[in-house]
């Protein structure tokens, strides 16, 4: 039996028309090689309700790993994401013009999680193969770190040999057109550094060890 990949992107959100995460997973629906097979989700991007797509997904997938992806307009690269905190800090509405402010995603749960897909291993590969990537040390405080702490806390709480983690990517050419000065990256490089997350990933039960933090 293929071990089964779910890949998760976001619709768009912000008054963007559309949302890399999503055109870049959806080229990788049923993708197969050798021992595994993906699967694709969209997530609407709406607190609470994004992460029950995550659970029902996962309830009816049983993946042996999910790689969450995300947009990230204003970085430059592929960025691996380390950990999830519990707090839900919107700087903007979600799609239901919900804002939250210092709300914790569990209550009671554990201040962080961190991912367990091998980042330093995808960084690495990533950049071998020519694209910019680096470790994240923060997702963010919206429906994306909402996500993926909650996608660990489930693993967590499940006590499941899933291995899960987040990616955010940058804006497709088309999107940085309307944002001046703002990095960009074309779809086929982005599809094509999801694949190296899933080979790496699959290749790798221990993460590398390689400098990967931040001065600032």
């Amino acid at each position: 039996m293929k071990k089964i990949i779910l890949l998760t992107g976001f619709e768009p959100f912000n008054k963007e028309t559309i949302n890399p995460s999503w055109e870049a997973v959806r080229q990788l629906d049923g993708w197969h090689e050798g021992e595994f097979v993906v699967h694709v989700r969209q997530l609407p991007c709406v607190f609470g309700h994004a992460l029950k797509v995550v659970h029902r997904a996962v309830e009816e997938l049983q993946p042996s790993i999910v790689i969450a992806v995300g947009q990230a307009g204003g970085r430059v690269d592929i960025s691996v994401e380390r950990v999830a905190i519990n707090v839900d800090d919107a700087p903007i509405p979600d799609n239901q013009q919900r804002v939250l402010v210092d709300q914790a995603i569990v209550n009671g749960g554990p201040a962080a999680y961190f991912s367990t897909l091998p980042i330093k291993a995808i960084v690495h590969e990533l950049r071998e193969a020519g694209l910019p990537a680096s470790v994240s040390q923060t997702a963010g405080t919206f429906v994306c770190n909402h996500v993926f702490y909650g996608l660990m806390h489930s693993a967590h709480e499940w006590g499941t040999t899933m291995r899960a983690g987040f990616i955010h990517i940058p804006y497709l050419p088309q999107q940085a057109a309307q944002h001046p000065g703002a990095a960009s990256m074309k779809l086929e490089d982005v599809v094509e550094g999801l694949r190296i997350a899933v080979r790496t990933t699959l290749a790798h039960t221990v993460d590398m060890r390689e400098a990967g933090g931040l001065t600032h």
